[in-house]
């Protein structure tokens, strides 16, 4: 043994380096352990870089469309490397900022891979080399924060090159003539929206009938019709049956909702069909912590059901995002460390974010789990047709959706498509967490003009009082 430490956390993704300096803000002696690069998949290789690289596509999409703002040019050249460079650079720049903020907080960083050896005990092998002496280290909160890494599909198999996963295509050689995407999650329907505005012919293959399958329908149904008319060819119901790798393309047998078959060939196919928990050579059998299809199981306060030992964000399960994984990082730190006034998460109120272009936005239940519940509901929509600011900027495409209980008030579900929406929900957010009512939230004054007053009048819209509409 070399040393003891009251909180290890293994994983230092926005779960992992969030546990670890609230337990260092609670006077807790703290440790990380990561095997690669601070900041975990969603900062080097996830939720940053992705973002970098869609607002890449924004830039092609203000280009090609501003004439009718009185602009014209000629010239413009595009330069896919460079842009893979400006995202690789935002990565490095912020995991260098986790580094400090772990020197900052008193975190020690210890670097290898993990494996639980026993009660309270971690065993590190530097590189993860199997050959490479084993160091133990004793702590009494142990912190898994291991994160997901993407879920394979039969008959599929990425190989870097010409079948991609997300890694890949964050950091291609060239831009892609065409690209076949396989699901239409988040991930899936962003890289189709970015690719598809820097010049790539893109297919969306989703098994699910509708793409987006955890969408409201009507945001969906408004997704498919806007990539539809921009040329994303969608097929939803549908599958890969067969594909083949050549040496410069990849030919995709693709099978319909009705049972036909449809060939396609391409230059790249993208996996995007979800993700699977980092459970493995973790030593979790060994020590007694159940899992449940690929991810640990916990309780409300991310408790496995080995006493002492946690676990936080993606390796825990849905929702598998980043801001939930932060969220979970700082209750359960708070709830060992015994703070008062800790609450457990509400997982079906984590906002959902889909950086597509029209962005989507989202929390609480869809209409038709709404309608589920049995519930008397008020349901109101606002189009951004109808809004100022939406059309002074040329992007009035899209709606937000409200969802009360009527008998209550209380907010079920808001659903938002269109223009940065994404900085919107958290609106929602704040409402539900204080309990606001529709009638509450009808009673805010809010700025004009603003993509925002959508917001509001979707609520108006709800209790039968629309203004704008």
């Amino acid at each position: 043994m070399t040393d003891k430490y009251d909180v290890l956390v293994i994983g230092s993704g926005p779960g992992g380096y969030v546990a670890a300096i609230r337990a260092a803000q609670h006077g807790l002696r703290t440790a990380v352990i990561e095997r690669d690069r601070l900041g975990g998949i969603c900062l080097n290789w996830g939720c940053i870089p992705t973002k970098a690289l869609l607002h890449g596509a924004d830039v092609a999409h203000t280009l090609a469309n501003l004439r009718p703002l009185g602009f014209s040019t000629s010239g413009v050249e595009f330069d896919m490397a460079q842009l893979v460079e400006f995202s690789r650079g935002v990565s490095g720049r912020l995991s260098d900022g986790i580094g400090y903020l772990m020197k900052k907080n008193g975190i020690d960083v210890i670097s290898g891979t993990a494996r639980l050896t026993g009660k309270g005990v971690v065993g590190v092998r530097e590189g993860g080399d199997p050959a490479s002496p084993l160091t133990e280290y004793r702590a009494d909160h142990i912190i898994l924060a291991t994160g997901a890494r993407p879920r394979s599909v039969p008959g599929v198999t990425p190989d870097g090159d010409r079948v991609w996963t997300y890694f890949d295509a964050l950091v291609p050689q060239e831009l892609p003539k065409s690209l076949l995407v396989i699901g239409s999650g988040a991930i899936g329907v962003e890289f189709a929206s970015l690719y598809h505005d820097l010049g790539s012919a893109v297919t969306l293959v989703e098994l699910a009938p509708q793409i987006m399958p955890v969408e409201d329908a009507t945001v969906a149904g408004h997704v498919r019709r806007q990539f539809e008319k921009r040329g994303i060819e969608i097929h939803t119901g549908a599958s890969v049956s067969e594909l083949t790798v050549g040496a410069d393309s990849v030919a995709v047998t693709v099978k319909c909702a009705d049972g036909t078959l449809e060939e396609r060939v391409v230059e790249r196919v993208l996996v995007a069909a979800g993700i699977q928990g980092n459970i493995e050579n973790l030593g979790l059998a060994d020590v007694g912590v159940e899992v449940d299809r690929g991810f640990v199981t916990t309780d409300e306060w991310c408790r496995t059901s080995t006493f002492g030992i946690y676990a936080i964000g993606d390796v825990a399960g849905a929702p598998c995002l980043a801001h939930k994984a932060s969220h979970e990082g700082v209750l359960c730190v708070d709830k060992l460390a015994g703070a008062p006034h800790v609450t457990p998460l509400d997982k079906d109120y984590v906002p959902g974010c889909t950086y597509s272009r029209p962005q989507v936005a989202s929390l609480g239940l869809t209409e038709d789990q709404a309608r589920a519940t049995g519930r008397s509901l008020q349901i109101g929509q606002f189009d951004l047709q109808a809004s100022g600011k939406a059309l002074a900027i040329g992007e009035a495409e899209g709606f937000v959706k409200t969802i009360f209980d009527a008998d209550s008030g209380e907010l079920l579900g808001a659903h938002m498509v269109g223009p940065e929406v994404t900085e919107q929900i958290q609106g929602f957010g704040i409402a539900r967490s204080l309990e606001a009512t529709g009638d509450d939230l009808a009673d805010v004054v809010f700025a004009h003009p603003t993509l925002s007053e959508a917001m509001h009048e979707s609520v108006l819209s709800a209790l039968g009082r629309p203004i704008n509409m």
